[in-house]
């Protein structure tokens, strides 16, 4: 063994330690694994930056930002609100909520495929009475089974792809994970279909800072315009259509008449309405009935809800505020300070006058809209206290079907061969911050900088372990297990390695060391590569046994309160199958024949 690959050696098990050991974050790591192959000579300088400029990080930054677009249209969410009253037992919940998750995987990031479906799952268990527990993590192993159907699902499909184009001078293309990813979601539904009881029952996930600060519910001030699907129905049908989860408190006609309405009233074209409920089911019953926010069509020109720096903070009335027994009209809320007055809400009382009208009380949580450059000044000035940040997305425009639709050309270009993955992807970005799916600064919070950072550090030092003929050794000794099986065999070691160094490395860096590994294993055993590449892709995908291993079973962790030792009962059986359905797959959609 020559000195440089004991330095390669080295790097990589120190990374996987400190990677285990989990104190230091995940990208510093890599940057450290980065800085030590420059310092031991087995990173070339010139070489050491070139992992930040490569198409991987190009696709990843914009499959997060095309996938949070879809995620924030609302498109999918409203789609499945459609289906829940037919969800009447947790099995059919489970089935079509994981199946909806790995669907959606294997065209936008996985990790924000599980994010926009989470509160529809929350919904659904509130209203069916049945825990979270049960729902959560088939829906997180459903977006990772989702992700290796296509390129763009997850990173160690986009990584592998590109390392396949490095051995074999082409990479794979966007379609050519879907044989062997839609066999193994079909199978692995149908194993959560019935799995789902070997989690445990009633956990309580953590508390939310939602629960924690809306305690009676905020109250906004909506119109109906013509267009409006909901004119000529009734306040019941308004409330169905935002799930029973907001009322209509008041309706406010002819200027100055007010009435408190009950199920039965005809909704008019006009009708001024004041609706209580939490944030986020404003903003939906808003979008979902093209309802327009008083405060946004009284002053249409003031604040353009769409530009980049236009933001929605909710704030506490103290008593020494100059807001206190004055309404926003007396204080000429919009006139000077530059801030709309969104919603209000008052503990143990209904309000029921327009919220121009509300004289503010000490203790009104107040949601106002503003330049984000200038409403903590505005604030201060109020002598109103910030509540800690969140999203809320009310007062905001939601862009229906555009986001997908941009999705999907993009897809097509690729999936036709017509635009490389990553311009067309790059592009597709592009267009959605033109349109304003995603403002800029959204853009920006949306990017997972962390994996980015971890994805550009490690190319560098995986190109070391080859050239350094690391790789080469590490597949030397994988030969010798393999050449007492047969192929199957081998390709099955290959998966089952890259399934259990996962959780130490991270999925995009086992794939960035392991697939040269693969690849040199197949070399030596005078196989073609492409299967040990696609099982390593597999087995990286595939971390179903820790919370740590990937982020979508991070996302849930907390959520469904499942403690470390939860995801092995449901995760062990599921990687076995994967193992047991996924190396026969592999081998006959991409044959081991000696080259």
């Amino acid at each position: 063994m020559t000195l440089p690959q004991i330095f390669a050696f080295a790097i990589v098990l120190g990374m996987m330690a400190l990677f285990a050991w989990g104190r230091i974050r995940y990208d510093l790591v890599a940057l450290l694994a980065l800085l030590a192959g420059l310092l031991t000579g087995i990173v070339p300088a010139e070489k050491a930056f070139t992992g930040f400029g490569d198409d991987i990080v190009i696709i990843v930054a914009s499959a997060l930002l095309v996938s949070a677009a879809v995620a924030r249209s609302g498109v999918i969410e409203d789609l499945l609100r459609k289906v829940s009253p037919y969800l009447t037992s947790t099995r059919m919940m489970v089935v079509v909520l994981a199946g909806t998750v790995t669907a959606l995987s294997g065209f936008v990031k996985n990790i924000g495929a599980l994010a926009m479906l989470m509160p529809v799952a929350f919904q659904l268990a509130r209203r069916r009475d049945t825990s979270p527990s049960y729902l959560l993590m088939p829906m997180a192993f459903g977006s990772l089974l989702g992700g290796l159907v296509t390129l763009v699902g997850t990173s160690p499909n986009i990584i592998v792809a590109r390392m396949r184009g490095d051995i074999l001078g082409e990479p794979f293309h966007m379609f050519d994970f879907a044989p062997v990813g839609i066999g193994l979601s079909v199978a692995g539904l149908v194993f959560l279909a019935f799995g789902y009881r070997l989690l445990p029952a009633n956990r309580k996930g953590a508390a939310s800072l939602d629960s924690a600060i809306n305690l009676e519910g905020y109250i906004t001030e909506v119109r109906v315009p013509e267009d409006s699907p909901i004119v000529g129905q009734t306040v019941g049908d308004l409330e169905t259509l935002a799930d029973k989860e907001v009322e209509v408190s008041t309706i406010i006609r002819e200027r100055f008449r007010r009435y408190a309405p009950s199920a039965n009233w005809t909704l008019h074209a006009g009708d001024l309405l004041l609706l209580q409920g939490e944030p986020d089911a404003l903003e939906r019953a808003v979008a979902q009935a093209k309802l327009r926010l008083a405060a946004a069509d009284e002053e249409p020109d003031l604040l353009d809800s769409d530009a980049d720096n236009i933001g929605v903070v909710e704030a506490v009335v103290t008593g020494d505020s100059e807001l206190v027994d004055r309404s926003p009209a007396g204080t000429a809320l919009t006139a000077r300070y530059q801030v709309r007055l969104l919603a209000v809400s008052r503990s143990g009382e209904r309000i029921t006058s327009r919220l121009r009208t509300v004289r503010f009380r000490p203790g009104d949580v107040i949601v106002l809209q503003g330049d984000l450059g200038t409403l903590p000044d505005v604030l201060a000035e109020l002598r109103c206290l910030p509540l800690a940040e969140r999203e809320i997305r009310l007062g905001k425009t939601r862009k229906g079907y555009v986001p997908i639709s941009i999705l999907a050309v993009a897809m097509l270009l690729v999936a036709f061969g017509l635009v490389p993955v990553a311009s067309a992807f790059f592009g597709a970005s592009v267009i959605i911050l033109l349109v304003r799916a995603l403002s800029l600064k959204e853009a920006y919070e949306v990017i997972d900088w962390p994996i980015l950072v971890l994805i550009g550090a490690l190319i560098p030092v995986s190109d070391a372990m080859r050239t350094t003929g690391a790789t080469d050794l590490i597949a030397g000794w994988l030969s010798i297990a393999a050449g007492a099986l047969p192929p199957h065999g081998a390709l099955a070691l290959i998966l089952v390695t890259a399934m259990a160094v996962t959780p130490f490395l991270n999925n995009a860096a086992t794939v960035l060391v392991m697939a040269p590994i693969g690849a040199q294993l197949a070399h030596q055993l005078g196989y073609r590569p492409d299967a040990f590449l696609m099982a390593v892709a597999i087995g990286a995908g595939c971390d179903f046994l820790t919370p740590i291993g990937h982020q979508c079973n991070t996302l849930v962790m907390g959520a469904g309160g499942y403690r470390f030792g939860d995801y092995w009962k449901l995760g062990l059986p599921l990687s076995i199958m994967v193992v047991i359905i996924g190396v026969p797959l592999i081998a006959f959609f991409w044959p081991l024949a000696p080259r």
